[in-house]
């Protein structure tokens, strides 16, 4: 159930949506190949849905929540049930809100064990830990935000992160409740780490401790040990960490990896803390220890890239290699001159190969399936409208215009494709970009800094074990390659997972047609899906909110 909570943090009580009464909402736990029911009920003011992160849904996108995309939001007073369908994934995944900002409040883990009868292919810890790490603001963000949209100022900055809902030790009013780990010498602890933060990577160590990363979006890592991880909004990772120091407390810290523009210092420098105590007769210390030699500093770009660079697959991957389609797609900040009332508003905007998405009035998906037109076209380009040096410093004024459409780009069954990234320093404003599809999890073979040569970067292209992810980084003023074998038929997202760069309309859709059989076609609909209301008629100006049952289909 998901109703309005009053929560006190940072000395601040308000009220917020939660599931079930907390933040973040309940675990789920499943085993690898399981089906499983999910009925929402919404007993709140906003209208939300609900996406199952890393689960692929084979065939089932009505399920896969994406507002305006695979469906529209649950109304205030109705509920929905979602049927979750997993497949190949094993590890952890997450749950969470795909509506406007609510997914700040509205998230959880989801753990997939093995299939019965297997077991992980590392010593079996002796016990496991969720760590969810979340935004907090100290009032309503998505009011906030629509005002924000709405006046095309810049959107909210979070007040502090959380591990597990709780700001930690170096927050005020936050000491008694920072969340606590108990451990026993010399056992080992399974850590599932899930980024629910809306706009930051963060990087994360615990003081005294070496970390063994074995996973990564539900898909098995060669292990590697280090002193610190960094993980990115949208991802979630596990890691092993042995209890083999003196009897104590020590710091779990994370921090921002900021990648933005330079001269900006506002960003939220928040050290969230949660606390590792040992079990034990000892007498513990004025205060835990702290990562300060292994957690590395907020703009430590040589920490973030050597770190990825870890990253295999733990086996030899089929990746793919006949590609049929291949795409050159330019991530970019921009900015909307718009007519709002009389008013002419200068909105922030974002875009991929220049388009600035647009959501419609009816879901893709429905629209699709129903072989409805006017809702969206079929052209979104494969390459971007001009080449140019992506990543120069003040670049020229017409390079910030992006058009405003919802464009979506049409695979055949079956097709390989590879996508190659390629951020803009537009504005001066490159930063990461955590990039995220829907119903896939796709192979980063590669990635770099500067401009993407054609010629000399794909031999670098990493064929035999890259990571298989569900969502991968794009460097500040790089390039990303990923690729995929679309053999989930369907409409699927995707999008920056930066929600600050997704509301500006940093997102696509993904159409992948059927095949010749019932077993390679979309499933037919539910026979209930929430009604629609009317989207804003331009996006960037206001966020909804509604109150009760809107129109139709």
């Amino acid at each position: 159930m998901v109703k309005d909570e009053n929560f006190t943090r940072l000395c601040v009580t308000k009220s917020a949506l939660a599931v079930n009464g907390s933040i973040p909402g309940p675990v789920l736990y499943v085993n690898k190949g399981d089906i499983m029911y999910v009925n929402v009920h919404n007993k709140g003011g906003y209208k939300f849905t609900i996406h199952w992160h890393g689960v692929k849904q084979p065939r089932n996108p009505w399920y896969d929540g994406p507002e305006y995309i695979t469906q529209c939001g649950i109304q205030p007073g109705t509920n929905f049930t979602y049927e979750v369908i997993f497949s190949d994934e094993e590890g952890t995944l997450w749950w969470h809100a795909h509506s406007d900002w609510t997914r700040n409040t509205i998230h959880g883990a989801i753990v997939v064990y093995p299939e019965e009868g297997s077991s992980y292919p590392y010593p079996k810890p002796d016990a496991e830990e969720v760590l969810v790490f979340g935004s907090w603001y100290n009032y309503d963000v998505n009011l906030a935000l629509a005002e924000d949209l709405a006046t095309g100022q810049e959107v909210p900055i979070s007040d502090a992160y959380t591990i597990n809902g709780q700001p930690g030790d170096f927050c005020a009013c936050s000491k008694e409740s920072t969340h606590r780990l108990q451990v026993d010498y010399g056992k080992t602890y399974l850590l599932r780490l899930v980024n629910s933060i809306m706009n930051e990577e963060v990087f994360f160590a615990i003081a005294g401790h070496n970390l063994t990363v074995v996973g990564m979006d539900a898909s098995y890592l060669k292990p590697f040990v280090t002193s610190y991880i960094l993980i990115g909004p949208g991802q979630t990772m596990d890691i092993l960490v042995t209890a083999n120091q003196s009897l104590s407390q020590y710091y779990m810290a994370a921090r921002q990896f900021y990648t933005a523009i330079a001269i900006f210092t506002e960003y939220d420098k928040t050290n969230v803390t949660a606390i590792l105590e040992y079990r034990g007769n000892y007498t513990p210390p004025a205060s835990p220890s702290f990562p300060s030699d292994t957690l590395p500093f907020y703009t430590d770009d040589h920490a973030g890239i050597n770190f990825r660079n870890k990253l295999r697959s733990l086996h030899k991957q089929n990746v793919p290699k006949n590609i049929t389609t291949q795409m050159f797609v330019v991530a970019a900040l921009n900015k909307i001159f718009s007519d709002s009332s009389g008013n002419v508003t200068v909105s922030p905007a974002s875009s991929l190969n220049n388009i600035t998405w647009i959501n419609p009035k009816m879901d893709v998906l429905h629209a699709y399936y129903s072989n409805m037109s006017g809702f969206y076209t079929e052209d979104f380009p494969d390459m971007p409208p001009t080449f140019y040096d992506f990543v120069a410093e003040d670049l020229p004024v017409n390079t910030t215009q992006s058009l405003m459409g919802t464009k979506v780009k049409v695979l055949e069954y079956g097709e390989e494709v590879e996508m190659v990234f390629q951020a803009a320093n537009t504005m001066n404003a490159s930063e990461d970009h955590p990039m995220h599809l829907h119903g896939h999890s796709f192979y980063a073979v590669g990635a770099g800094g500067g401009n993407f040569d054609f010629k000399e970067d794909p031999k670098t292209y990493n064929l035999v074990d890259p990571p298989y992810v569900n969502t991968a980084t794009l460097p500040k003023n790089g390039w990303l390659t990923v690729r995929f074998k679309a053999l989930n038929p369907g409409v699927w997202l995707w999008h920056c997972h930066f929600d600050r760069h997704f509301v500006w309309g940093m997102q696509t859709v993904i159409i992948v047609k059927n095949g010749g059989t019932p077993d390679t076609s979309l499933r037919e609909p539910p026979a209930y899906m929430p009604a629609c209301s009317d989207p804003p008629t331009i996006k960037l100006w206001k966020s909804e909110y509604v109150s009760g049952n809107v129109g139709g289909r």
